[in-house]
């Protein structure tokens, strides 16, 4: 299969941050570098990231809007992220040993009825604002979307994994908080962050390709064909398997283009091209609302027709430009 190679990067991949793993067992350089002012801290409430709004000379979406991350201090980290105080660390800035020390915590503590972000006495009261990365990825650089994808990601795990799944005790962060223990001596299981993944794929047929569409979606829009990979399955038998389900279209040919981190809340996403090889489009009502099949001049005229594509957000969108771009 064809591989990434040095094609740009999909949004939330490709920041270049060192995770420095090496350094996660090392609890007297952790604490050192979470007594740094120079640290920086990246907060999580609720999953959602901590950004501000500012401006892009060239190259952004929405009329030059775009978003940077917040990153903390740690002495106003350390204030908002009780009572839980778990830090988890992500890596060094600008890479090697001596590069800045970058950690996250999540500071949903007991956020109550709250839906936009932590109570108005918060030490980050008016630091900016906390957003649904899918909203605002696009509009991020692509260092700060990897890293506040990286950070969602494992702060979400962290959050979800604090009881042990084999006996119920609670668990305690350990390497840097990329393993939480169990804390019953009898027990002591160790649980990883873990990453599912699904691919989607572009499914061609001479010049037109297969996009399908389900009714949670704004009106419109219509994205490639996608799925979780099921146990004992590899993953061009699970390309096959979910156009199968989805469309009644038997493909082959599958080719690897690129892959995606989405943190929401823990995948990887593969994408795939792959070609019609027999079956005859039938929609599976239980996983799309409708499938058909576009000609490339729909896409010249696809304001005409009222179809949307994905968000640029997303490798769907990636899929379909490179199908289009030849």
């Amino acid at each position: 299969m064809a591989g990434e190679g040095h094609r740009r990067p999909n949004p939330f991949a490709g920041g270049g941050l060192d995770r420095a793993t090496h350094l996660r067992a090392d609890p007297r350089w952790l604490s050192d570098r979470l007594s740094d002012p120079s640290s920086r801290i990246v907060p999580v409430w609720r999953e959602r990231s901590l950004v501000v709004q500012t401006t892009r000379e060239t190259g952004a979406e929405a009329d030059g809007l775009a978003y940077e991350p917040v990153l903390l201090p740690p002495e106003v980290a350390a204030s908002a992220s009780e009572p839980s105080g778990e830090w988890i660390f992500l890596g060094l800035e600008g890479g090697h040993d001596g590069g800045r020390a970058l950690f996250a915590t999540d500071v949903s503590g007991d956020a109550g009825d709250a839906t936009e972000g932590p109570p108005s006495d918060s030490p980050l009261d008016g630091a900016g604002e906390f957003l649904d990365l899918r909203g605002v990825g696009a509009m991020l650089g692509q260092g700060d979307g990897s890293l506040l994808a990286y950070a969602r990601a494992i702060v979400t795990w962290s959050r979800r994994h604090r009881f042990c799944g084999t006996c119920g005790c609670p668990t305690r962060p350990a390497q840097g908080g990329h393993v939480r223990r169990c804390g019953e001596e009898t027990c002591g299981a160790e649980h990883f962050p873990r990453t599912d993944p699904a691919i989607i794929v572009l499914v061609t047929d001479g010049d037109r390709c297969l996009l399908g569409r389900k009714d949670i979606w704004p009106e419109g829009v219509y994205s490639t064909l996608a799925g979780f990979v099921e146990p004992g399955e590899s993953l061009s038998e699970a390309v096959v398997r979910e156009v199968r389900e989805e469309s009644g279209i038997e493909v082959g040919s599958v080719r690897y283009r690129s892959s995606q981190p989405w943190p929401f809340p823990a995948s990887l996403m593969l994408g795939f091209r792959a070609e019609r090889v027999g079956g005859e489009l039938t929609v599976a009502r239980q996983e799309l609302v409708d499938a058909r099949w576009f000609e490339r001049a729909d896409f010249a005229r696809r304001r005409e027709i009222g179809l949307r594509l994905p968000g640029r957000v997303s490798i769907s969108r990636r899929l379909i430009e490179d199908w289009l771009a030849g």
